[in-house]
């Protein structure tokens, strides 16, 4: 954190006045300037209620309750430095537990990213570490103290007055506790692995607000200690991104991967990837989100070792008079995992299915500030009776900036 905040005021020093370039920032979103250092400070007090199943353990079991809260400070930076744009995002997440003190956590998250865009090139570079105590999925109940740290890199070169040729590559590490054990798996053992991926793209503008892009890489996964895991996967994707200040916010990307096991016994997956998240404010009162998820994540489970995971999540938000608002959210989701051969498990490749939904009522107090009351209902099915859970929350939230 010390390098970070060095780097920003070693760069401001030569940093020149202008905003308005390509890598810079929503003009709306920026509420404090520093000479040329800019920021969005945001803060958020969520889920203060009561989480009636804390363990999601299955209704037999006695579900555990508690009240709980969790506090949001977070902060967007964008430095301009000649023609280059340095951004970073420090986002810290305070998870209280009211009697179960074991489930109590402080999460952080902290990026930042340099984009240089030349006449004919541009480079982009960005690192991210990501330390948290929570549940990293769908699957593991348990909340883990897992640590990410992803570093990327693209090089392009305009080819056309709006077409880019690109080389891109990055790296994933995943370091888990060493005390961090689900359903008697230690996760360090199974789940610690380094991704590589290099790939070339091809980026079109367009429109000044729309960008499409094809991506061809090459991708390894190699296990710290578990190495039947391993694997390498080729991947074809197609993304359409739109600009912050656009009518629809957000980006989609559809795609095929052939993701190949080395270890032999384990079937291959060959089939379609997606990953969308986009938003849509209609007459300046309504606002329509939707996220789809669908590619193949690892299981805690070495008789199953991985599982692919199709969702979809959707959520409309209306403003009905004056400064209340009502939101609707509900999601579905299906784990549909895949048996290593010989290996003996209780239900030959089963598949668990995740149901959410909620809403919940608005109150706006001036631009940037919300109180909220919210309602939520998570369910997973599971032809493993130890493997389901039902659990309802009721909290309040309250909400600075955006």
């Amino acid at each position: 954190m010390r390098t970070l905040v060095s780097l920003f005021l070693l760069l401001a020093a030569c940093a020149t006045p202008a905003w308005a370039q390509e890598g810079g920032p929503d003009v709306s979103a920026v509420k404090v300037r520093i000479g040329p250092l800019l920021l969005n400070p945001t803060i958020s007090l969520t889920n203060l209620g009561v989480d009636r199943n804390v363990f999601n353990e299955p209704e037999d079991q006695n579900p555990k309750k508690d009240f709980t809260a969790t506090v949001t400070p977070a902060t967007d930076l964008w430095l301009h430095a000649g023609r280059t744009w340095i951004t970073s995002t420090i986002k810290e997440d305070i998870v209280w537990f009211q009697k179960y003190a074991s489930e109590r956590a402080a999460n952080s998250t902290y990026t930042v990213a340099w984009r240089v865009p030349l006449n004919r090139v541009n480079f982009n570079v960005s690192g991210s570490r990501h330390s948290a105590r929570e549940r990293p999925g769908f699957e593991i109940d348990a909340r883990s103290q897992h640590t990410a740290t992803v570093y990327t890199g693209l090089a392009e070169v305009r080819a056309l007055s709006k077409t880019f040729f690109g080389v891109t590559a990055s790296r994933h590490k995943e370091d888990y506790d060493k005390a961090a054990v689900f359903l008697g798996s230690s996760l360090n053992y199974e789940l610690n692995r380094v991704m590589t991926d290099v790939g070339l793209t091809i980026r079109h503008r367009i429109t000044p607000l729309t960008t499409i892009t094809l991506t061809g890489t090459r991708s390894q996964d190699r296990f710290e200690f578990s190495s039947p895991r391993d694997s390498n996967s080729t991947a074809v994707t197609a993304n359409v991104s739109f600009d912050p200040v656009a009518l629809i916010k957000g980006s989609a990307t559809f795609g095929y991967r052939n993701f190949h096991p080395l270890t032999p016994g384990l079937e291959d997956f060959k089939g379609t990837t997606a990953a969308v998240n986009l938003s849509y404010v209609a007459f300046g009162t309504t606002r329509v989100s939707a996220a789809i998820t669908r590619d193949v994540q690892y299981s805690f489970d070495i008789n199953q070792p991985y599982y692919l995971q199709t969702g979809v999540t959707g959520s409309i938000a209306q403003q009905i008079f004056g400064p209340f608002d009502v939101v609707g959210r509900a999601g579905a989701s299906a784990l549909a995992y895949r048996d290593r051969a010989g290996a003996v498990v209780q239900v030959s490749n089963r598949v668990d299915r995740v149901r959410t939904y909620g809403g919940g009522v608005g109150y706006h107090m001036g631009k940037d500030l919300r109180l909220g009351v919210n309602v939520d209902r998570d369910r997973r099915f599971s032809d493993l009776q130890q493997r389901r859970y039902s659990n309802l929350r009721i909290g309040t939230s309250l909400t600075y900036g955006r």
